[in-house]
């Protein structure tokens, strides 16, 4: 398998994989289709291209409750994964690494490594707990619903309903308050 960490500098990466019932690449050609996450992510509205393929490619992941971020992408692996930064333009980014590997006949491997911007400018020592009480745990949810998307995807060939696995505190729509005004 083809991992690696293309963010050593980031403390404490966020990392979920997914086991798929399809060869890796049919999954590589899931991740790697221009405005995929419209049919594979529970809280994307819709992923409009910038420029796509490859080192360099763009686009943007419009989530559900309004949230709009651009990803870059910086390194792309034909076959094997891509590695971006993600964020709201011109603020400071995440970086995230995307790999599929293959896990035996018609099986693969999909593994998402976030390395959080959040707490990243605090000293080590201060910023565990919030890390371990917080940013781990609702990012820890948010991937494996984004993996199990991907699953839903690849296994009924037909797009993952938004909210699917539940909503998410950071990107699904905010609820409404019932208060009369």
């Amino acid at each position: 398998m083809y991992w690696d960490d293309p963010k050593p500098e980031f403390k404490w990466p966020v990392t979920i994989q997914q086991r798929i019932a399809a060869e890796a690449e049919a999954v590589w050609e899931a991740i790697s289709t221009p405005g995929n996450l419209e049919t594979c992510h529970p809280y994307c509205l819709k992923n409009p291209v910038t420029s796509w393929p490859g080192d360099g490619a763009i686009d943007h992941v419009h989530y559900l409750n309004g949230l709009i971020y651009e990803r870059r992408f910086r390194r792309w692996i034909d076959g094997v994964g891509y590695e971006l930064e993600i964020g709201e333009k011109y603020k400071t980014v995440s970086y995230v690494s995307w790999r599929v590997a293959s896990a035996g006949a018609g099986e693969s491997v999909l593994r998402i490594a976030v390395y959080p911007h959040l707490l990243q400018s605090i000293p080590v020592w201060v910023r565990w707990i919030p890390h371990l009480v917080y940013v781990r745990p609702l990012l820890r949810s948010y991937l494996r619903s984004v993996v199990r998307g991907f699953q839903w995807y690849m296994v009924r060939g037909e797009a993952v309903p938004r909210n699917q696995f539940g909503p998410h505190v950071w990107f699904s729509k905010p609820k409404r308050s019932n208060r009369a005004t």
